[in-house]
């Protein structure tokens, strides 16, 4: 067994259910104590999160990734305990072996065996990880490491993010900006009464239809050359008593916007409450910020390290992309931080039976270690 398969494998028997570490950290800061990096545990909350660099002075090459795995749903109906390693027909499986325990123990593997080749490297490199990456609110994993970063000066160049951003081959596709998101909890009140009487009541979900088709008809900008127009959904609608007799009091929505850079959260919330207070509805809503977008742009060091990495070792020029959801990239970018996101093949992530290709989960060391190499070598 490969230094990097049993290293993940010891990761995934560790039950690190959001916020739970479940003492992945720990092991992999004493790998790393050994190999001559500077450990800092970094705990808030519930969450733990781990700084550690190798290394002084600028420029600033980070790797971040999660030890944190989201539920494995129900344990029968996995062919093998999502938290006891196995290996089939050449794929490893167990819950967090893509997304992200195989990159984690890759990022591991490529520092050692970087900063044993090259123990004077210029500059500093670096790992960061937590342990609330999966969670619904993100408030004490990156997002809170970033603030303290901020207040401390601490500079960062380039961050290479291990989220799963492949999608049929090891290389295939890198992350190279993401979508900003912002959500909203809206309230519609109205008075609720006998559906017999409409006349002595005010029916909400009425009320909010008219709204709620504008919003979703409204075109909120039309992207640009490096990201899709921005989208507006409803993910829940919820009104009502439960009893077919009665016109609900309130009604509720969830929504979200996934924005392009261009647009700004400021206008999208002015815009939505615009279109609210014109159709004349008793309304109040919270809004959430999960992110801002960011891009990194061509030419940037980092982004050109990690296509020339892909085309040497993997023999494909990589897509080049904004899509999909979010990552922890979205706290470091905006520190000033060129982000790009490398890792193996996305297509069991958050599933029954995830798995990683085990000849991917071998090469990714080599890939991180080559950015290394082409960035501080």
């Amino acid at each position: 067994m490969t230094d990097v398969l049993e290293l993940a494998s010891d990761l995934i028997r560790r039950r690190s259910t959001t916020p739970d570490d479940a003492g992945c950290q720990a092991v992999l800061a004493e790998r790393l104590a050994r190999a001559g990096f500077r450990c800092e545990s970094l705990r808030y909350g519930d969450v733990d999160n781990l700084w550690a660099t190798h290394g002084e002075g600028a420029p600033t090459l980070v790797f971040l990734g999660h030890t944190d795995v989201v539920p494995t749903g129900p344990v029968e109906a996995w062919s093998s305990d999502p938290f006891e390693p196995s290996i089939r027909d050449g794929y490893l499986y167990g819950r967090g072996a893509a997304d992200m325990k195989g990159s984690v123990a890759a990022m591991v593997v490529a520092l050692e065996a970087f900063v044993a080749a090259h123990p004077r490297h210029r500059g500093r490199v670096g790992l960061l990880l937590t342990s609330d990456e999966e969670g619904p609110d993100n408030l004490d994993g990156v997002r809170r490491v970033a603030g303290h970063f901020r207040a401390k000066g601490e500079r960062i160049d380039w961050c290479v993010v291990g989220e799963p951003s492949s999608k049929e081959r090891l290389g295939d596709l890198i992350r190279v900006g993401r979508r900003g998101s912002l959500s909203g909890t809206l309230t519609v009140r109205g008075v609720q009464g006998h559906v017999a009487y409409p006349e002595k009541a005010r029916n909400p979900i009425h009320a909010f239809a008219p709204a709620l088709a504008e919003l979703a008809a409204e075109r909120w900008d039309e992207g640009n050359q490096d990201f899709p127009p921005t989208s507006f959904q409803v993910s829940n609608l919820n009104a009502g008593t439960g009893a077919n007799n009665v016109i609900p009091g309130t009604l509720c929505a969830l929504i979200n916007f996934r924005y392009s850079t261009a647009s700004r959260a400021d206008d999208l919330r002015a815009r939505t409450e615009a279109i609210l207070s014109r159709h004349g509805l008793d309304w109040q809503i919270q809004w959430s910020l999960s992110g801002e977008p960011f891009l990194t742009p061509p030419g940037g060091a980092v982004r050109d390290a990690v296509i020339a990495a892909c085309r040497e070792l993997c023999g494909i020029s990589p897509e080049e992309s904004t899509g999909g959801g979010t990552s922890d990239g979205r706290f470091i970018a905006p520190l000033g931080v060129e982000v790009v996101e490398l890792g193996p093949v996305n297509a069991t992530i958050h599933k029954v039976d995830e798995c990683v290709a085990v000849a991917d989960l071998e090469k990714l060391p080599s890939l991180y270690q080559a950015v290394c190499e082409k960035l501080l070598g």
